[in-house]
């Protein structure tokens, strides 16, 4: 709806582990979720955007880095079919609430590897800028200098799946909040783990991304 990326705590963190992570070498299988997480407030997250199919399906999610781009992952394998829709908190939304934009180029990493999740990083040009609202503004993004260190709260958010085992989707944006791990517990979850490019995050109990 966790981080490859590292540029913030709030909607990019790219895996985390629940209870129950194997401690061998896991298959690798993206399930977004968001358990035992809770409705967000309207506008409390103004970057977050929604990506959307011809269909109408909510798929993946992204930030708002600026008026004309934005960071997804790119296991999501975004085209130009799909739509960008900002400020976006409850499906069953209304038309003036939010703005639907159009993908005019998409920018896949070129050492993203599905296989590893190394640099799963897509950014997104939009055909027209975004319009700045109180409920849509760009993400604010650190300095290459910060430094995130284990044990750092961050909040995740999303419209993954609400029970472990389920296939139920919630109709209003969730958002849970987890610690950053230290690097020897990441290890013990996921032993391939890319220490210089990736962080993890994880509660037990809590999930949004999970790694098997």
């Amino acid at each position: 709806m966790a981080l490859l990326w590292l540029l913030s705590c709030f909607t990019l963190i790219k895996v985390s582990f629940g209870s129950g992570a194997p401690a061998t070498e896991p298959e690798l299988s993206i399930v977004p979720r968001i358990i035992n997480g809770t409705d967000a407030r309207p506008g409390s997250w103004p970057w977050h955007v929604a990506l959307v199919t011809s269909s109408g399906r909510v798929f993946c999610g992204g930030s708002l880095i600026s008026r004309n781009w934005v960071i997804t992952a790119a296991h999501c394998n975004v085209t130009t079919s799909v739509r960008v829709v900002t400020g976006l908190f409850d499906k069953n939304f209304s038309e003036d609430d939010v703005e639907i934009l159009q993908i005019a180029q998409v920018f896949i990493h070129p050492k993203f590897n599905l296989t590893s999740v190394y640099s799963d990083i897509a950014l997104l040009k939009m055909v027209t800028p975004a319009h700045y609202k109180h409920t849509v503004s760009p993400v604010l993004l650190p300095s290459a200098d910060d430094e995130v260190l284990p044990g750092t709260w961050c909040t995740i958010i999303g419209w993954g799946y609400i029970h472990p085992n389920g296939n139920d989707r919630p109709k209003k944006l969730q958002q849970a909040t987890v610690p950053l791990l230290p690097t020897a517990t990441c290890k013990k979850f996921w032993p391939a783990i890319s220490t210089n490019a990736m962080i993890c995050a994880g509660l037990k109990g809590v999930s949004f991304y999970r790694v098997r």
